[in-house]
């Protein structure tokens, strides 16, 4: 554990994965190929980390696992759109855009789960839906990247699949076995995101070594530091909390974007990351707010791995 506590932990995987939309971009893969070697690579070094946790803790729950294994599948589908994506609209921008998990995971918590919703982060949610059509473009040309129009929707579908993706890796995580079903999901990831790269015609088995070498940093950053970070931590965070940090990675992607790609975002795109990222800080740093009448509060989450 940080020795911070789980807020840390979750704003530092969500540093380590801004670092993936470059690599990926610098790699020159096609989008299956890129999600299956981001999650392929990382698969060795997660099975050493995962084997004292096993041999502690055993199999996860079925359930668990169920969960993991729909969570992959979610997590492929979003790799590839938003893979797609990076060259359409940019690096940071599609970032940026499929950030609208903000506002989906803890809706989605507050309709599964019951969890309490602040009042605040409910006003504050169409600020934040304003900043993400801006930051995407959609009321202007000269977006970077070679497609704004297809580029927007890949990344939309891409932030559904991400947010069902979140949801289901916090959930899951209830449950401890935090490393092993994180592992799980890594597997999930990288068998769909095979099957969807070859159906998809994007899929080049035998990649240059250079673009291998982009590919494995990708995969420590996000796969091995990032993802497992946010595994471990946003169990025990309320969930818009652990969604805000997660607006860290566009900011990170961003500005990676403009100093190592040479894009070049327009006001109109930096005001709607401003927008983005002043309400996501207004909304996590509200004090809880006394429960309504007849709310459920979150349930505690289990020790992490």
């Amino acid at each position: 554990m940080l020795p911070h506590g789980p807020r840390w932990g979750q704003a530092a995987g969500a540093v380590s994965l801004s670092l993936s939309p470059v690599c990926l971009d610098l790699s020159g893969t096609e989008a299956g190929t890129a999600s299956v070697y981001r999650c392929l690579l990382a698969l060795p070094v997660l099975l050493v980390l995962t084997a004292p946790e096993y041999r502690r803790e055993g199999p996860p729950p079925r359930r668990q696992v169920g969960y993991s294994l729909v969570a992959g599948a979610l997590f492929a589908a979003d790799m590839i759109l938003w893979t797609k994506a990076i060259a359409e609209i940019g690096a940071g921008l599609s970032t940026v855009l499929v950030n609208v998990q903000v506002a989906l995971v803890p809706l989605l918590a507050w309709a599964v789960d019951r969890e309490q919703v602040s009042r605040r982060f409910l006003v504050w949610v169409p600020v934040m839906m304003a900043g993400v059509v801006l930051t995407g473009g959609l009321l202007e040309s000269g977006v970077s990247g070679s497609d704004s129009t297809a580029g927007t929707v890949h990344a939309v579908l891409a932030a559904l699949c991400y947010s069902g993706f979140l949801f289901l890796l916090r959930r899951g995580g209830f449950q401890g076995h935090v490393r092993t079903a994180y592992t799980v999901v890594i597997f999930s990831s990288t068998a769909f995101a095979a099957l969807i790269g070859a159906v998809w015609g994007a899929l080049d088995l035998t990649p240059s070594w250079g673009a291998l070498g982009w590919l494995a940093v990708a995969a420590v950053s996000s796969g091995v530091i990032g993802w497992l970070l946010v595994a471990v931590y946003s169990p025990r965070l309320p969930s818009h909390v652990g969604a805000v940090l997660l607006l860290l990675t566009p900011v990170g992607s961003l500005a990676l974007g403009a100093l190592v790609l040479d894009e070049r975002p327009t006001p109109l795109q930096w005001t709607g990351c401003a927008l983005i990222l002043v309400s996501a800080y207004v909304t996590a740093g509200r004090r809880r707010e006394p429960p309504e009448p007849g709310a459920r509060e979150a349930r505690p989450a289990a020790r992490g791995g």
